[in-house]
């Protein structure tokens, strides 16, 4: 874990398209092991912000520093090295290989391993063990063997987990990642995320306020751009200003859901 005390700061970040400011000034700053929720209406700007984080997208002006060091400008491959890790909303799999396959692919990098036509990879036996290690931890193994095409959805969404986390990021970015499930599936994909970025800094997108109260220490809310309230999710939930934005609405028809 960093030394540094922000795993991840965002300072004044402004991100426009054309003459259209899509992120205006948002500022976070998240602590290590901090799980963190960015909820917001639609068009707020949170996959946006998301894709600058990791360096899909350039900044226009402003700073994101990880574990202290800007990586502002940087590409997504250098960020990632740096020990930041993403995984999307649509599903990204190799789906002709197997589980274990794609786990593998995810931790050669990380390790060291470089493209090299005289290695056999049954030999790397710690690049190996690492990919049994995580299907371990995202409840896989059994699977092994099975092409990623033929896992169910929810486990496919769980190999895609397993791939983000397989590299040892320090820091983890879900997008939407119970998009789709069923809430008994929704209910064991909290309690895997919790398992598997235990010790690790966690930003999710997410949409589903029961997975938000479910699973994040603090929740940041985005409102046209800009963060507007950043704090646990009790105060989030009483803050007039976050209700009057966002919040009232949305939760009236999560407890009406649920029967509260």
């Amino acid at each position: 874990m960093s030394a540094h005390p922000f795993a991840l700061e965002l300072t004044d970040v402004r991100k426009s398209f054309g003459k259209t400011e899509i992120i205006r000034g948002a500022s976070l700053q998240v602590k290590p092991g901090e799980r963190v929720a960015i909820i917001g209406p639609n068009g707020a700007g949170k996959s946006t912000l998301f894709n600058l984080i990791s360096g899909r997208f350039g900044i226009s002006t402003g700073d994101i520093r990880l574990n202290g060091a800007s990586i502002a400008g940087r590409k997504p491959y250098e960020i990632n090295r740096m020990g930041l890790a993403r995984s999307f909303q649509v599903s990204n799999l190799f789906v002709r290989l197997s589980v274990f396959e794609n786990i593998r692919c995810a931790v050669l990098w990380s390790m060291g391993y470089r493209y090299a036509f005289w290695k056999f990879l049954a030999d790397l036996r710690d690049a190996n063990d690492r990919a049994d290690e995580v299907l371990r931890m995202i409840k896989l193994d059994k699977k092994r063997d099975v092409q990623a095409m033929n896992l169910t959805y929810a486990e496919q969404r769980a190999l895609e987990i397993g791939i983000t986390i397989a590299g040892g990021a320090s820091v983890v970015l879900l997008d939407e990642p119970t998009a789709g499930m069923s809430k008994s599936e929704t209910t064991r994909f909290i309690q895997l995320i919790r398992e598997v970025t235990a010790g690790k800094t966690l930003l999710t997108v997410e949409h589903d306020m029961g997975v938000v109260f479910g699973l994040a220490d603090k929740i940041a809310v985005l409102v046209y751009g800009e963060v507007i309230a950043f704090d646990v999710p009790e105060a989030v939930r009483a803050n007039p200003k976050v209700q009057e934005a966002y919040l009232g609405s949305v939760l009236v028809a999560h407890e009406k859901a649920h029967g509260a």
